[in-house]
Order: structure tokens, then sequence, then C-alpha cells
């Protein structure tokens, strides 16, 4: 028994949308699963009993270029409630005769949709108003509706913003309900999970827990499994995911590169060896990372060693338990999502995820993905279910490289250490002025620039110290958190004061797109 198959779910069919995953995160959080699939894999056998509904997503194609995309049409055929979202809603309206041409006008952003009849879809969605705020983004229209289908609600610029065919279950909206700028998108949403396709939840943190314990036990049985364990959210849950399910059969290796922050080494421990009782292999590797990485420039390069090392060590000391089998990994929905091999989809691939390096293929491990379905948030969410401490579940996002990302030029103890303090102090800070759970991530960086100040009666000639702090919802956009100047006096204080080496200290206010999070 396996989470992608046995429990009721929306299925979404996926045509390449950039939101994609935001519809997927809205099932869930309304509990109940949601799976997605590409448009090219999608095939009749896949539209089991536990298939309840069927969202077809947004895209990049057009519906009248019809060699662009791959789409049997039995399977709208299967008397199971179906949900078009923007390219998805003209996609339904033209494999049921209906017809789609270019807009006039094109719309992307906001716009009205004005109530024009009831529907299951719309129930409590309007509320006392004719018209609701909703994101469209198209280029393309229903400019003909098929037989049997009737308006439910109209924009300025596209009559058939949201449409139904009662029959046959079939519900078609032109704008994006998933993102948050859709004003009550969530509620229609809803509407057709429960009123439509009548599915009861089934996806709470505890069922999670539960059936993921029992998927563990039957894959691995009797056998032992290594986990690599950074001290980050994902490993974290793997691993006392799994020391829940298979106890001392868990090998976990924590090797400290020299480019964790402050105290990391001393906390993983503390947590995982003494409090939680797991078997844990500690591997002080710090002399051997620096040594690697001297006179390296290139940030490119710098990920490479440190992969290639890390693998390395692992697979040394993993040599040391006889009888493994399985490698337990922390790969999360979204990694499965953005491989082309699960989705098929056309969406750039514009996030660099900074890991460590694919761990060794060479042992011929059979890997152990046990959060392969889940989403960040639901991650987190099963952490406190297992009984991780708050403090490890709410940790912002951290490279796998370390802070060998965020020191960009050579890399040397002296600067590793600087960094660290000045990291602390800032993350400390936050965590002070009851700030570090509004920030997705937050952290210092060390540029390769040294400024003139004077401390004192002194000239000084010191490094500048950059500071990040940005919220987001899944890490794909980005704004700066703004601060008061109150807070940036203190902490630009406290970090010049305490630290030599530092003696200016600047803030990063780029949002993402045009900046990436980290800076390499």
């Amino acid at each position: 028994m396996s989470l992608d198959q046995n429990l009721n779910k929306i299925l979404i069919i996926d045509f390449g949308s950039q939101f994609t995953q935001l519809i997927a995160r809205r099932v869930r959080e309304l509990g109940i699963f949601s799976e997605i699939i590409s448009h090219k894999k999608i095939r009749l056998k896949d539209m089991n009993n536990s298939v309840k509904g069927i969202v077809l997503s947004g895209g990049p194609l057009n519906v009248y270029q019809i060699n662009k995309y791959s789409f049997d049409k039995k399977i709208l055929q299967q008397n199971i409630p179906v949900l078009g979202i923007c390219f998805g809603h003209q996609i339904l309206s033209k494999l049921n005769g209906g017809k789609v041409r270019q807009s006039k006008h094109r719309e992307f952003g906001l716009a009205k949709v004005y109530k024009k009849n009831n529907s299951l879809l719309t129930s409590n969605f309007f509320g006392n108003k004719k018209s609701k705020q909703v994101w469209m983004s198209h280029a393309d229209q229903v400019s003909k509706l098929p037989k049997n289908f009737k308006v439910v609600a109209s924009s300025t610029n596209s009559k058939f913003a949201i449409v139904e065919n009662k029959i046959k279950k079939y519900y078609g909206v032109q704008f994006h309900p998933e993102v948050t700028h859709t004003e009550n998108g969530k509620k229609l949403i809803s509407n057709f999970i429960f009123l439509i396709c009548k599915i009861k939840s089934n996806w709470s943190s505890e069922d999670q827990k539960n059936q993921l314990i029992k998927d563990v036990r039957i894959q691995v049985g009797t056998n032992k499994v290594i986990c690599a364990l950074s001290g980050g959210v994902d490993s974290s849950v793997v691993a006392q995911l799994l020391n829940k399910a298979i106890g001392k059969k868990l090998y976990c290796i924590f090797v400290n590169t020299g480019l964790l922050r402050k105290n990391e080494e001393v906390q993983v421990v503390q947590t995982f060896k003494k409090r939680l009782k797991m078997n844990l292999i500690y591997v002080n590797a710090e002399k051997e990372f620096l040594k690697k990485l001297k006179n390296v420039f290139d940030p490119e390069k710098k990920r490479k060693i440190i992969g290639n090392l890390f693998i390395k060590i692992f697979e040394r000391y993993a040599k040391k338990i006889k009888n493994v089998k399985f490698l337990a990994q922390g790969t999360l929905y979204p990694d499965l999502i953005e491989s082309k091999s699960v989705t098929g989809s056309q969406t750039s691939k514009i996030k660099s995820h900074h890991n460590v390096g694919g761990l060794p293929k060479k042992m011929n491990l059979k890997l152990v993905e046990p959060l392969k379905f889940l989403f960040k948030d639901e991650v987190r969410k099963l952490g406190l279910e297992l009984n991780l401490s708050k403090e490890i579940i709410s940790r912002h996002p951290f490279p796998g490289p370390g802070l060998a990302i965020r020191m960009p030029g050579i890399i040397t103890k002296e600067k590793i250490k600087i960094l660290k303090e000045a990291d602390y102090y800032f993350i400390q800070a936050l965590k002070d002025y009851g700030l570090y759970h509004k920030i997705w991530q937050a952290y210092a960086a060390l540029l390769p620039v040294k400024t003139v100040g004077v401390m004192g009666d002194n000239r000084t000639y010191e490094y500048l110290c950059l500071l990040r702090a940005i919220t987001s919802e899944d890490g794909m956009t980005a704004d700066y958190y703004e601060f008061k100047k109150s807070f940036m006096q203190s902490i630009s204080n406290k970090i010049v004061n305490s630290i030599r080496g530092i003696n200016r200290v600047v803030y990063d206010v780029t949002s993402k797109p045009p900046s990436t999070i980290e800076l390499e």
C-alpha cells in the first residue's frame, strides 16, 4: 500500500503551468490527497477507483495547435467530475465541441468576474456581491460554448469566464482560483472537491504519519537503512520517521563539512544521538573540506568539490555498516514534479536547489523516499506529528554546500569563523525580536570586498557583511523583508562591534526575480 495508489484523490493533469503545484497544495490544504501527472504521461489505465475528480491545469500551449499537446479524450468520459483552469478550461470546451480563439484583448493580472447564474461551483463564492476580483493570465478564450454548457460568470473581456455542464459535471474557469490574488478562490476549489466530487477529508498529518510508517516497514522489512543527516528540516523528518518505523535498523551519518552554522554539529548530535537515541555516526571532516577548497574562486567548482568530497566521505563510513540494503533520502514532491521524467511539462527550470550532490550510485542501494509525495509545509507538520522540536521544524532553508554559497571568492578558516559569527548574531536577533517566523529565509554573507572604516582613532580595512531576509511561499518568487530602522541599526552595531573582521553592514533589497535568494 502506498500513498499515491490507494487514497481517494484529485488528479491534476499538468499542461506546464507555473501554478500547477499551487493547485495541488490548495487541494491538500483542504485535507484531500492530490497527485500531479503530465498530460504526456496520463493514460486511461491511470483512471482507477481512487480518482474522484480531475483538474486540468493552465499552461503556455494553444488549444488550436493540437500537435503541441497529447491528451486522450476518453479520460474525460469516465463519469468523473472535471474542473478546467485557464488552458484547462479552453481544452475542456474544445474537446466537447466548443470554439477557442485568440482574445482581442489579452488579460494578464487582476480582473472582475460578474455573476450570471447559480452553480454548485460558485456556492458562497460571490457572497452578497455580484462580482469578485480574480487573477487572469491568458491570450486566448472560449468564443463558443459546447452544447449543454451554460455561463455562470463573465468578465469584461471574457464572456465565458466560468461555465458548467451540470449533467456531465464539467466545470471551467478562465482565471486562476489557486493563486492568492483571486478573491475567495479557495472556495471554488473547496466546492469542486466537497460539493461536486463529494470526497471526504483523508489527508491529515496523523493519517500521513501512520501511513508512511506502514509503507516504510513494508518496503524495508528487516533490512538496514542508512541516511545522510544534515540537521535540516527534510533530512531530520526522514530520520525521525524511519526511527519510528524501524528503530535501530536505521544508521544516520552526519558529516561536518566545517561550512555549517555556528554550533550546528553540537545541536545535531545532542538532538539525534542523545535525545532521540538514534544510531548516529558523526564525522568531523572540516580539515578535508578546507584543504580541497584552498584557493578555489569559481562557485560552480566549489559546489562540485563539496558535493564529490561529501559523497566520498559518506561512502567511506557507510561501507563500515554491514549488510545495508537501503538509502533514505529527503526527496520532496516539488523535486519529483520538477524532474522531466515525472511531469514532462514545458516549464523552465529556473530554480537551482544548491544540493550537496547526488548520493552514492555505485553502492547499489535501493532508495527509501518517504516524503516524495509531500510539500515542504506538509513535511513541517509531519515533523511536529513525529515529536520533533519546533526549533528543528521551523528552521530556515540552508544550502547543501553551506556557508560556501554565502562567501564569494576564496574560502579561508578565518572567513568561515567571521561569517559564522555574523550569521549567528543576525538569526539570534530575528528570534529575539519575534521576527524569525515571519521570514522565509534569512542569512548573513561575507562579500569579497574590504572597505575602509574608522573605529575610535584608528582606520580599519575589513570585510563587508551583507544581510538578506526574504518572504516567500515556496522559494520560487521572493520579496525582501522590510525591517524597521531601529532593528537595522541594532543588528548593524552588534555585528560591527562584536566581530573583528567586519566594519560595514549592508542589506539586500532585491526581489526574486530578477535576483536569486542565495548569492551563488
